[in-house]
This record gives structure tokens, sequence and C-alpha cells, in this order.
């Protein structure tokens, strides 16, 4: 098999087989000529298939070890996708650490209509074990989870899956398929929201599912032409140009975060820093041994709000504002932003303190993103 940057430069990005263009053109084309009364042909409508969104899918399913790719029009709707596969008085388990717009679709639109959760503490398989009910469809969790940073096992919950035939679905959109691979650890489907790390420039919406069932594609196939929930031809030109430098802009990412948490660390004036890759993380056994590095996301507690909004103030390099995964780096205030929706006694029972801020580390020169948190830490 090829490495994985050979792989996100050639696969389903081959010459064009008309022009020998090596960059794959945008088909922009909706509707495509049939030449007569009742001809089979592969290229009918624009929204059941498109040659450029076919050569994104097709790389983003080798990108994640996978058989069959799906594009859609953004991280939720791929979600939506996924959660399609659960019907009514059937039961989700979830994990009570995820990103609040999702906590929001389950909570606030699926629930409503009769399909049951539980959200539970994923860092321990057992409790996933425990919560698996006759009625059980679907474990759905991310790694490392948003924003504490936890980490869940997924071969364990892989086996727990197969072992009481309930299928598994893995968010990992804050490792990437540069850093984890869900589906070879016996996910049965991993999504993405594209905007982030695999868009990398924050300049396209997007998400992804990736799976290795037939079964499961073949729903997905219809729910996608169905629902229509798909990106333009363009959005996935811009994909398909950003993962051919996606293992190149991971390294920066990790290296420059790792040496952010260490220096936010060893500081005082805050009172904890959550990232995998520090020896003080509870589960940096488990990320060395699941992930290939530990990621570009740092989460600070700073201790209150009015510290969080000092911080954040004084920084030049890192923008607040939503999303992550950009070259640029980006400060986020989750309490009030990401996971505004989550009922406040969860987040706090979670860590979502107002004194909580989430830094999404950019690729900037390490020794600018340094000043800009001593900038950061003397406010404090």
């Amino acid at each position: 098999m090829p490495g994985f940057s050979t792989t996100a430069i050639h696969t389903g990005q081959e010459p064009e087989k008309v022009t020998g263009a090596v960059t794959v053109p945008i088909f922009q084309s909706t509707t495509y000529a049939q030449h007569e009364l009742g001809e089979h042909v592969k290229y009918d409508y624009g929204r059941t298939i498109n040659p450029t969104r076919e050569a994104w899918e097709t790389s983003i399913s080798a990108l994640e070890h996978g058989k069959y790719g799906f594009a859609f029009s953004s991280g939720m709707s791929a979600i939506a996708a996924a959660l399609s596969l659960v019907k009514p008085r059937e039961h989700v388990i979830a994990g009570n650490d995820m990103y609040g717009g999702t906590y929001r679709y389950f909570s606030k639109l699926l629930e409503p209509v009769g399909i049951e959760f539980s959200y539970v503490d994923m860092t321990r398989p057992e409790n996933v074990s425990k919560a698996i009910r006759p009625n059980t469809r679907l474990i759905y969790c991310e790694t490392p989870t948003n924003p504490m940073m936890s980490l869940i096992d997924l071969a364990a919950v892989g086996q727990l899956g197969r072992d009481r035939e309930v299928m598994t679905v893995v968010d990992n959109t804050f490792a990437t398929p540069y850093l984890q691979n869900p589906l070879d650890r016996g996910i049965d489907m991993v999504l993405h929201s594209v905007t982030k790390y695999l868009g990398g420039h924050s300049d396209v919406l997007g998400g992804a599912i990736v799976t290795s069932h037939p079964d499961i594609a073949e729903h997905l196939k219809f729910y996608q032409n169905s629902y229509g929930a798909v990106p333009s031809p363009f959005d996935c030109w811009l994909l398909l140009r950003s993962v051919k430098t996606l293992a190149l802009r991971m390294r920066a990412h990790c290296e420059n975060a790792q040496i952010l948490a260490d220096k936010l660390a060893a500081d005082g004036r805050v009172k904890r820093v959550y990232y995998p890759g520090l020896a003080t993380h509870p589960q940096h056994e488990l990320a060395v041994q699941q992930m290939k590095d530990f990621g570009g996301m740092v989460s600070v507690e700073t201790g209150s709000l009015e510290n969080a909004r000092k911080f954040t103030d004084a920084l030049r390099y890192f923008t607040l504002g939503e999303s992550l995964g950009g070259v640029e780096s980006l400060v986020c205030h989750p309490r009030t932003m990401t996971h505004a929706s989550v009922p406040e006694a969860r987040r706090n029972e979670l860590g979502i303190t107002p004194g909580l801020i989430r830094l999404s580390v950019g690729v900037e020169d390490i020794g600018d993103l340094t000043e800009d948190i001593d900038r950061g830490l003397s406010a404090l």
C-alpha cells in the first residue's frame, strides 16, 4: 500500500483522461447527455453523481482505509446521514463529551421523534457495555473529544459493537486520517467535518463518511441522493487540493501544539492543560497506542471567565472565532460558543467552565505563537 502522502496526492487524482490535466477538473455540469431512451449511463444528474465529487470520495475513502466514501455539504449533514440508520424506538449510546452542535441535533431533533439516547463517559469501555440495551442500534463517539480532549479506546468500542451486533461510528475530525484510522480498529463508520483539518484553510464547508460495509454503504448512497445535501464540485476540488498537503500541515500542527502545551502546562498562571501529548494526560498511553501523533488542539483552564477574556483579548495571532483546523491559529470559548447549546449542568460536569478556552494551533512560526501565548499569560 502506498504511503499516506502518496495516497493523498494520487488516489482519485489521476491525470484526466481526455486532456491529461494533472489536477482533477471542476465538472460544473448538473446534467449529462443521454443518447437514447432507456439508456443506462453512469453520469446522469449532479445531485446523484459528479466526477469531481467522485474523485474526492475516492480520495477520502482511501485515506481512511475504507471501501466506500460519501461526501456531504457539512459535517452536520454527515452526522445526520449516519444517524439516519437509526429508527424511532431504537437506542443510541453517545459520548457525554462531544461537539455541542452534535448534542443539539441529537437532543432537539432526534429525541423528539422517538430515538432514544444515553450519554455516557466513554473513556471507560465498561460504561458503554453497561449502557447497551436490546434496542441499541448505534454507538457514537469522538476521539479526541471536543473540547476536553478525552480519548476513547477504539479497539474496545469496535469489539463491543461486533460482539453485541451494534453499529459503531467515530467522528475523526480532530485526529484526521493522518493520525488515526478508526476502521482499522474495528469501527464500522468514520465521519469528518472536512471543514476543519481536511479542508485546512477555513474556506470550504463539507462532511464525509467512510465505511467498508456494503449494506451501510448502500443506505448512505440512497440517503445522499435522496436528501441531496451534497457539496458543490468546486468544494470537492478545494478538498482534493487540500488533502495533498494534509500530512505536511498535520506534522506542523502537532509540533506547534506540543510545544505550546508543554509551555502552558509548566506555567502556574493556568489551572490545567488538556492535551493527549502531555505525560500528565490520564490517557496519554492510549494516545501513544492508537494515534500517530497528538493533534493540533489544546484546551486550557484559565480559572475564570475574567481570565479567559483577559487571555483571549491579549492574543495577536490566535483569532477569536468558531471552527478549527485551519492553517491559522484560532482561540474559542466553548462555554459561550461551540457548546452554548449544551445544558449548563452538563457543561459544569464535563469541565466546560467559564474559564476554559480551546486553542486550534496553526502552522505559523512557533516563535511568534510562543510570544502570543506569553502575551495571553501576562494578562492573567
